[in-house]
């Protein structure tokens, strides 16, 4: 009998869980943005999977290698668990349509927009995408979201703050609009989680 689906709340990276520092190299420049690793724990605690999901066209660009990203994940969860916070999954697109590296200078079907990481972990890590969230700071977390039936929060934190025009709810399935992760969480998935639970009226 196949195992039933779970419901993920999909993270974008960089000015979302972590500073944008422009093309992150090294695990020593991580700054968690105050705030996300507690929302991770509560997405935790509230059994969503959490799953990152980054483009990192630097790959593309020739400024770091496919290793780079990974040290800089192992990095990344061992911060987070100093909070007891665990991601279930970073899924990264290296690729650029302007790369210079072969062969990750090509369109291709994983950088956001294009919602190919998220099809990839839902299959890979058994996800039910009507279920689930996505929460970024930019158009293109929205809209890689939405393209799967995610619903979406933008966050204001990293390249969030610039976001100026009106965003189409019902085009990017926005369930609206956040300073920060700790505050999506709340506003989108735990509380969906805690009205899917309470018990009926009497």
């Amino acid at each position: 009998m196949p195992l039933s689906q779970q419901p993920a709340v999909f993270l974008d990276r960089d000015g979302t869980i972590i500073a944008d520092v422009h093309y992150l190299a090294e695990p020593s420049q991580i700054q968690l943005i105050p705030g996300a690793a507690a929302a991770i724990r509560r997405l935790n605690q509230a059994g969503f999977r959490v799953i990152v999901v980054t483009n990192q066209a630097g790959v593309a660009l020739g400024r770091f290698s496919e290793d780079k990203i990974d040290a800089v994940h192992e990095r990344l969860s061992a911060l987070l668990a100093e909070s007891r916070a665990i991601v279930d999954g970073y899924f990264f697109c290296p690729h650029h349509p302007q790369g210079i590296v072969e062969p990750y200078a090509q369109v291709c079907r994983c950088r956001k927009p294009e919602p190919g990481m998220l099809l990839t972990a839902a299959q890979e890590q058994n996800l039910d995408l009507e279920r689930s969230w996505m929460i970024g700071d930019k158009v293109s977390d929205l809209a890689a979201g939405a393209a799967v039936g995610c619903q979406t929060i933008l966050v204001r934190t990293g390249h969030g703050s610039a976001v100026t025009e009106p965003l189409s709810p019902a085009l990017y399935r926005l369930a609206g609009i956040a300073a920060d992760l700790g505050q999506a969480v709340d506003l989108g998935p735990c509380r969906q989680r805690e009205s899917n639970t309470e018990s009926p009226p009497l």
